[in-house]
């Protein structure tokens, strides 16, 4: 039985991550949609979610159904761990979306300034590198890869930073509206990120029974 449990908990890790590699490819084709005014790649992007949240909530029942397996401790904390990574890239999903939404809402003009497009293009750079980085802890369950997401989402920080600079600026002159646009987005990819090392959190605490805080 603890066999069979563990290949079910095996097949459930290899799902999540290929679930985690498609929030990247999501973010990605909406990142490029944002800065080319690509109609066609923000409905890709969008229509990506549905695939996401598909896998995300037979995830969800798989899991449930191995802690209904009572599980031993060490099994236990992977368990609710690989439950909890099912929330993260849901919300991954989500905001890949929302960003694909506002490039589709704004299209054929470009939804955000030429001015910010570098740290947009950084900002989904780093996002697909943290997906990435996430899919690997995952299907590894490797602690030490897991540990490597928080200086990619120190990066993510620093740009969104930079965005907020620029709004509050005396250089800004695209009004009120682009202003929103580019705080929320900027929101979206930093939320984005934190999920990402979410999932290193969580991969770290089921290798290791440490929690860890919100700053590592």
């Amino acid at each position: 039985m603890r066999a069979v449990f563990h290949e079910q908990l095996s097949d459930l890790t290899g799902q999540l991550g290929l679930t985690c590699g498609l929030t990247g490819e999501a973010m990605r084709q909406a990142t490029q949609a944002l800065l080319s005014a690509d109609l066609v790649l923000a409905e890709t992007a969008i229509s990506k979610d549905d695939e996401i949240s598909a896998l995300s909530k037979d995830s969800e029942e798989r899991a449930f159904s191995l802690l209904a397996a009572g599980p031993a401790e060490e099994d236990l904390r992977a368990v609710v761990g690989q439950m909890q990574v099912v929330v993260d890239l849901r919300r991954m999903g989500a905001l890949a979306r929302h960003v694909g939404n506002v490039a589709r809402r704004r299209h054929p003009m470009h939804a955000v300034p030429v001015e910010v497009h570098r740290q947009f293009a950084q900002m989904g750079e780093i996002a697909v590198a943290l997906s990435a980085a996430a899919r690997q802890a995952l299907i590894t369950q490797n602690p030490v890869a897991a540990a490597k997401l928080q200086a990619e989402d120190d990066a993510m920080d620093a740009l969104h930073q930079q965005l907020f600079s620029l709004l509050l600026g005396s250089e800004w002159q695209h009004g009120v509206g682009p202003a929103v646009d580019v705080a929320l987005l900027g929101r979206y990819y930093e939320r984005f990120a934190d999920h990402a090392v979410q999932i290193g959190r969580r991969v770290r605490f089921a290798a290791t029974g440490v929690i860890l805080s919100q700053t590592g």
